[in-house]
């Protein structure tokens, strides 16, 4: 119990690390919560795969988005913030822990995302100064169906990389 309290609480102070400082020193705050998990939640051999996959598929998908027009960062970019990017490294590092609970039956995955993807991007939209030019109601409503969608696969993810893990 107390690896998932620390595994909750590391993703929220790396979130607010991200959102509230962007792409500056604050990022530091990740990277230890990253070490943290790795070295006392986790390991990197049972994640690190996982971890890539999501950021990796988050990044895509909201790169995505931003080239849509969901998104503006206030500049032209070919590629999401780097902040925004480690959120979805971030929230790699919950599906096996804290988020666990939701990965079945599938539709909790589906529920989750559906309520809390839409729910942290009007947040940290609102903390983090990124424009949303579609209007909050629409792009909360897209964010939804999209999330309702992501989070099942990446606890597809989670399952496929935990079958191939095999303890040194």
């Amino acid at each position: 119990m107390p690896r998932l309290i620390a595994n909750a609480l590391l993703f929220q102070l790396g979130w607010f690390a991200c959102v509230l400082g962007g792409d500056g020193p604050w990022l530091l705050v990740v990277g230890v919560a990253l070490a943290v998990h790795l070295f006392w939640v986790s390991s990197w051999a049972r994640e690190g795969k996982l971890l890539i996959s999501a950021l990796l598929c988050g990044s895509a998908v909201d790169s995505f988005l931003m080239h849509l027009g969901v998104f503006d960062f206030g500049e032209p970019r070919t590629l999401i913030p780097l902040w925004l990017a480690l959120l979805w490294l971030l929230l790699g590092t919950t599906l096996n822990h804290c988020l666990a609970w939701s990965a079945q039956p599938w539709w909790r995955a589906s529920l989750l995302g559906a309520i809390g993807g839409p729910l942290a991007y009007y947040a940290g939209a609102e903390l983090g100064g990124v424009g949303l030019p579609l209007g909050t109601v629409p792009t909360l409503g897209l964010l939804a169906v999209i999330w309702a969608l992501v989070m099942p696969v990446l606890h597809g993810f989670a399952r496929l990389y935990r079958s191939q893990y095999s303890p040194a």
